[in-house]
């Protein structure tokens, strides 16, 4: 009997042995190939190559260098990466968005780090912008003893996706990186949620992203941050920089009689914001603003409302020229397809409700508002600079003592 059981005993742990191996190797994973130390730079091949250093960071795969003016006229570079398409991070806001942006500049802006673009080609190619020159960005941080490539970095990290990856002279290992971040769900190719992206009712944009496509979303709830610049009948108008263009974007922000004072101070000028509303058109104004906002003072962080980020923040007022105010700006807006494309706009029409300075215009004429209506007293400046005629409007000016500024103080000054 004992025999017996001690033969029972021992099928049983040989049997619990056998199955606690083989879940034991059920649990092992593959290991993921690091394709990108497969890939060295050759300085000797007929691609240009130009060591760079960063002048802006934009998002995962575009990037401002600094270089030679024999390279770029101005000196700087826009860099869009080859291969790889990041998710947005700004204008449009995507999952991941963020976590591929700050994985390029993590990587790129440890000090002492030296960076080469090279092109894919033997010569400079642009993208569909026609601003922005297609490159491989290589880096070598001080403790690393060869260059890596970042592009291919990206696609085995799963923060991006393939871009005609195939096509490039090293898409055989990018497509590599490619397959293997998919099998794996890394990030972009995952179901998890992006612990950096607002998953709310709101749909999250820039405020460029807003306003060079403002069509697209009226109607829609969005949520942006901006600074605010100006108390306006009721509202505010907002502003943002945008570090790709070196322009700002403004918007009006219009709350009405609901808004609770706490709502209201938090809305003062200098208060860096997240505003979130409804995107609408004014008829009386012609333009678009957003509206619907909603504070909650008892819950000040709540996401789907006005949050106050900062305090005492500076107001732009980019000093402009009547050249550069009448003249035409290059932006990069989405086609009909979805691709990038540059679009060449009214300076006035972009900067629209943003803060603005102009120096040393003559006032040659002005009329006074005077229809009975709430403008009462405002008045329109007709004025001359550089040769060049500029039309200003002010608001209601008031004397010390609280009288009404009338025209005659500005015709004929400078």
């Amino acid at each position: 009997m004992k025999k017996r059981l001690i033969a029972f005993l021992t099928l049983i742990c040989s049997v619990f042995c056998f199955v606690a191996t083989a879940c034991d190797k059920k649990e092992e994973k593959p290991k993921l190939v690091d394709y990108a130390s497969q890939l060295t730079l050759d300085m000797d091949s007929e691609t240009i190559k130009q060591e760079v250093t960063v002048e802006a960071f934009i998002d995962g795969d575009t990037t401002h260098f600094k270089v030679p003016t024999s390279v770029v006229a101005r000196g700087v570079l826009k860099a869009r990466y080859l291969a790889v398409n990041t998710p947005e991070s700004t204008g449009k806001i995507e999952e991941w968005g963020k976590k591929a942006s700050n994985y390029t500049k993590s990587h790129l802006n440890v000090e002492g780090t030296k960076i080469i673009i090279e092109t894919d080609a033997t010569e400079w190619a642009v993208d569909s912008t026609g601003e922005r020159y297609l490159v491989w960005v290589w880096y070598k941080q001080p403790d690393m003893a060869e260059y890596r490539n970042l592009n291919l970095e990206l696609l085995q990290e799963g923060l991006a996706v393939g871009s005609k990856a195939s096509e490039t002279r090293y898409g055989e290992l990018a497509v590599k990186a490619i397959d293997q971040a998919s099998r794996f769900k890394l990030h972009v190719h995952s179901d998890e949620q992006d612990p950096d992206y607002y998953y709310g009712k709101a749909m999250e944009v820039e405020l460029k992203e807003l306003r060079l496509n403002i069509k697209n979303y009226n109607g829609a709830r969005v949520s942006f941050e901006a600074t605010v610049t100006q108390y306006d009948n009721n509202g505010v108008y907002v502003e943002d920089f945008d570090e790709e263009s070196g322009l700002y974007y403004g918007i009006y922000v219009y709350y009405g009689f609901t808004l609770e004072q706490e709502g209201e101070d938090a809305l003062l000028a200098g208060n860096r914001v997240r505003v979130v509303g409804v995107v609408s058109f004014w008829e009386t104004g012609n333009n678009y603003q957003v509206s619907d906002i909603e504070y909650d003072p008892f819950e000040p962080d709540d996401p789907e409302k006005l949050q106050l980020i900062s305090e005492n923040n500076p107001i732009a007022y980019t000093e402009t020229t009547a050249e550069t105010f009448l003249g035409k700006t290059s932006v990069t807006v989405l086609d009909e397809e979805g691709e990038e494309v540059a679009e060449l706009r009214d300076y006035a029409s972009v900067a629209i409700n943003t803060s603005i300075s102009m120096k040393n215009l003559y006032v040659e004429r002005a009329y006074t508002t005077a229809n009975d209506g709430d403008n009462d007293g405002a008045i329109t400046l007709t004025c001359k600079v550089d040769g060049k005629t500029i039309k200003v409007r002010t608001t209601k000016l008031y004397n010390p003592d609280m009288t009404l500024v009338t025209q005659d103080v500005f015709v004929g000054k400078t």
